[in-house]
């Protein structure tokens, strides 16, 4: 069902970052800091994956993404909604449904047999299809799911994710000069603000993870191993 309900963007986006805090989610550990799949470190690391497992949290924000969807780009803007494998195709699920829409996803790469698609499920050509992915970093990932989906014929100029690093400041550029549009619920800006309400981490902790916000390539640099 489409949700009707309308939360401004700002409440959206609080109520996301709880949402993320409260099923632990959100890690933050600046003494022994997380590997990233760049190879680099972070004192900070989302895993949205886990919110498949909490029905009511996870129906909450496919409402939320859904409305933020179709505020941005349009109630009749989309013909097909794909997920990106492995971890946006839950949610573009969910987010299909919503909308009332069938459902695709796209594999990171072909899967070496049988008709070798990375497009699973029907698409075809001229359709207008909407990318759904669990987060965002620098944008770059997606590109490749986009590129899958315009080989069909189908056109993808929109990318809705629950969250969005939002410190490279290329991200926005690199979806922008693809011809993408980004759109999602919340940041770490957004979650580092919720941490300080909720005192959920220690003073000393989330000073150092806003260090790193502010200036990540320096932060990288000053505790490379």
């Amino acid at each position: 069902m489409i949700p009707t309900s309308y939360p401004t963007p700002e409440e959206m986006a609080r109520l996301t970052a709880r949402m993320l805090l409260e099923i632990g989610a959100v890690n933050f550990n600046t003494d022994e800091p997380y590997t990233l799949a760049s190879g680099l470190p972070s004192p900070s690391y989302i895993d949205c994956r886990k919110l498949i497992s909490f029905p009511r949290i996870r129906s909450t924000l496919m409402d939320f993404l859904t409305v933020t969807v179709m505020r941005n780009a349009g109630f009749e803007a989309f013909d097909n909604i794909a997920g990106g494998e492995t971890a946006g195709i839950p949610f573009a699920a969910l987010v299909a449904e919503r909308m009332a829409l069938p459902m695709t996803y796209v594999r990171k790469k072909p899967k070496g047999y049988g008709k070798n698609a990375r497009i699973e499920g029907a698409m075809s050509e001229g359709e207008r299809v909407l990318l759904v992915e669990d987060l965002t970093t620098d944008g770059g990932s997606k590109l490749s799911f986009v590129d899958a989906i315009r080989d069909t014929g189908a056109t993808c100029a929109h990318t809705a994710v629950i969250f969005y690093y939002d410190i490279f400041p290329e991200t926005v550029k690199t979806l922008g000069d693809h011809g993408v549009t980004l759109h999602h619920l919340c940041t770490w800006w957004d979650v580092l603000a919720e941490a300080r309400a909720q005192e959920a981490f220690s003073a000393e902790t989330l000073a150092e993870v806003e260090r790193f916000l502010n200036d990540p390539r320096k932060w990288q640099d000053e505790n490379k191993k």
